[in-house]
């Protein structure tokens, strides 16, 4: 399969690493340019290219940056990407921490809608709410004993099946979380997030959830 990752921080490092030791043809980019991830391709044979060339002519484009640069992204980057082309969102809103205030997700909008907005496209929400380390090495196959789920939501239910299978072949049990507008399971701050559960403990984890916003996770 082909892959373009735009981002290249923890997530993006992880998902190029583990897709190029399966075998995927990956193309990353992130907002330095090509010749800063000069290291990242040669240590793992992934095309360094740029933030356009990433979203073009891939099977599946994965978006990991911070939620603030999201609208920073060219307003005509998935204008011409075919309507088949997944998009994944691993993305999460910092508001305290990173990102400021964003009225439409104070206001109640979903992160990953919001980011489908700005993006023009719908998305497929995943591996946001596992550590990078524990994505990088803790994949195991399929019957596992205490194999790591992980939520994945979207609209788009072809798409979301894609997407599980990827989540599969790293090594990890993909969890049907349900519409884009019900990821609000699976943000900061509730009770899957950063938690390595099973598949029964993320069912459980994200029917416990609340949709009103901690302090924490909340602007000021």
């Amino acid at each position: 399969m082909k892959i373009g990752i735009i981002g290249t921080g923890n997530i993006g490092g992880a998902l190029t690493r583990r897709f190029r030791a399966l075998g995927h043809e990956v193309a990353v980019a992130n907002s330095r340019g090509p010749a800063s991830l000069a290291d990242l391709a040669a240590e793992t044979g992934a095309r360094a290219v740029t933030v356009a060339e990433a979203a073009h002519g891939n099977d599946v484009v994965i978006v990991t940056i911070p939620e603030k640069n999201v609208a920073s992204l060219p307003s005509d980057l998935f204008a011409d990407v075919p309507a088949g082309v997944v998009v994944i969102d691993t993305g999460n809103y910092y508001p305290q921490q990173r990102d400021g205030r964003i009225d439409a997700i104070e206001s109640g909008t979903t992160e990953s809608r919001w980011v489908a907005d700005r993006l023009g496209r719908t998305v497929v929400k995943t591996f946001n709410n596992i550590m990078a380390q524990h994505l990088l090495e803790k994949g195991v196959p399929p019957g596992t004993a205490g194999r790591i789920a992980l939520p994945v939501a979207g609209d788009d239910a072809a798409a979301k099946a894609t997407v599980m299978q990827l989540v599969d072949d790293l090594g990890f049990d993909p969890v049907d979380a349900g519409t884009l507008d019900e990821s609000w399971r699976q943000q900061p701050g509730t009770p899957v997030y950063g938690k390595d559960y099973d598949a029964a403990g993320v069912r459980k984890a994200l029917a416990e959830a609340s949709e009103e916003r901690t302090p924490e996770w909340r602007a000021v």
